[in-house]
C-alpha cells in the first residue's frame, strides 16, 4: 500500500528557504519513481522534482538551482529543499509517487498516480 503524508509547509517571504518531509511507504523500492509535485492556483499540477537510486534528480526549469530533492532510506524519508522562494512557488506541494512506467524517472505528470494530502507554501512579497 503506498502511504505519502507531507510535512513542512509554511508561509516565508521572498527569497526565504522552507524544507518539505515526506514519509513515503515506497522509498525503497526500485519499481516507484518519487518526486514532488506543486499545484498553483488557477493552474494544472506540474512535477517540480524526481530522484531515483541514490542520488539521480530530475528538475523543473523553473525550479533548477534553488530547489534540492534528497531521501533517506533509513527513515522513509523523502526532502524537498526550497531556497530563494519567489512569489510564483507560492501553491500546495505534493509526495507524488508512480509505478516506473519508462526507463527512466520523468517529470511528466502523467507517470505519477499517488499523491499525499498536500502542504501549502506561500510566499509573499
Amino acid at each position: 500500500q503506498v502511504q505519502l503524508v507531507e510535512s513542512g509547509g509554511g508561509s516565508v517571504q521572498t527569497g526565504g528557504s522552507l524544507r518539505l518531509s515526506c514519509a513515503a511507504s515506497v522509498l525503497k523500492y526500485s519499481t516507484y519513481c518519487l518526486g514532488w509535485s506543486r499545484q498553483a492556483p488557477g493552474k494544472e499540477r506540474e512535477e517540480v522534482a524526481v530522484i531515483e537510486g541514490a542520488s539521480m534528480t530530475r528538475y523543473a526549469d523553473s525550479v533548477k538551482g534553488r530547489f534540492t530533492i534528497s531521501k533517506d532510506n533509513a527513515n522513509n524519508a523523502l526532502y524537498l529543499q526550497m531556497n530563494s522562494l519567489k512569489p510564483e512557488d507560492t501553491g500546495v506541494y505534493y509526495c507524488a509517487a508512480g509505478l516506473r512506467m519508462r526507463w527512466y524517472c520523468s517529470l511528466r505528470q502523467e507517470d505519477y498516480n499517488y499523491w499525499g494530502q498536500g502542504t501549502q507554501v506561500t510566499v509573499s512579497s
